[in-house]
């Protein structure tokens, strides 16, 4: 039986290397207006999305482009959902005037984190997708409040990131410490081998914690993230593992 592995990439950012790494990826999560992303960047990421058959995704996060949104933005329950409600809607539009369809939501940045370790934020997000109504695969980080929540009510799909560090209560070492990002290229297949075939997350600190990935990440804006993404489908068909494509 063949050997698949999943592999996302956040796309529709303003980044450099979008036509380079569609086509060796499996979903892409397009930014759709609240950290980056405009009504242009959005048409142009799907159709390249469906020029390559990845699956496409919306991105959504706090409202907060000067920060990127990384940054935790204080918000009420309802401008929060407003905000998120829009975002998705405008990528599901926009996909399905182009021909294709949304699959799936992967918060962004401080949204992301926030949901995954603050129950209330968590409880806000999937009560907007709830009240959304659509069927999309929601992108979890494991051992999270959002999955605890979500468990059973959604169509979880388990990440991890494999050009990011972790800390070993499973949260990511911080973009703010030099050791947030791992960039080269045989850590990142180590780090990603090991999720895949062991299900062990090596943290920074050494310890291996457990941990079952359904996709991974590789960030478009870390350094040569073409060229890790080329060096991991090298090593993975090594292994005989080949990255699903739609």
């Amino acid at each position: 039986m063949e050997k698949t592995i999943h592999i996302n990439c956040d796309l529709g950012e303003g980044g450099k290397f979008d036509e380079e790494l569609m086509p060796l990826i499996s979903a892409c999560n397009i930014a759709c207006g609240g950290h980056a992303g405009n009504l242009e960047t959005m048409h142009r990421t799907v159709r390249l999305a469906m020029e390559h058959n990845v699956e496409i995704g919306a991105h959504p996060s706090y409202p907060d482009r000067e920060n990127f949104g990384r940054n935790h933005l204080e918000m009420s329950e309802d401008d929060l959902k407003l905000s998120i409600e829009g975002q998705i809607l405008s990528l599901k539009q926009i996909a399905e005037s182009e021909g294709g369809k949304l699959t799936h939501v992967k918060f962004h940045g401080a949204l992301y984190n926030d949901a995954a370790i603050d129950e209330n934020i968590a409880r806000i997000v999937l009560e907007c997708l709830e009240e959304l109504g659509v069927d999309f695969k929601l992108y979890v980080p494991v051992n999270s409040k959002i999955s605890e929540l979500g468990m059973g009510k959604f169509h979880l799909f388990f990440e991890a990131f494999a050009d990011r560090n972790y800390n070993e209560n499973y949260s990511l070492v911080s973009r703010s410490e030099n050791a947030a990002l791992i960039t080269k290229e045989e850590e990142v297949f180590q780090h990603v081998f090991s999720i895949y075939n062991d299900e062990k997350i090596t943290t920074f600190s050494g310890k291996k914690i457990t941990g079952k990935a359904d996709t991974f990440c590789l960030h478009s804006d870390t350094p040569s993230s073409v060229e890790i993404i080329q060096f991991l489908h090298k090593k993975l068909a090594q292994k005989g593992v080949e990255v699903k494509n739609t």
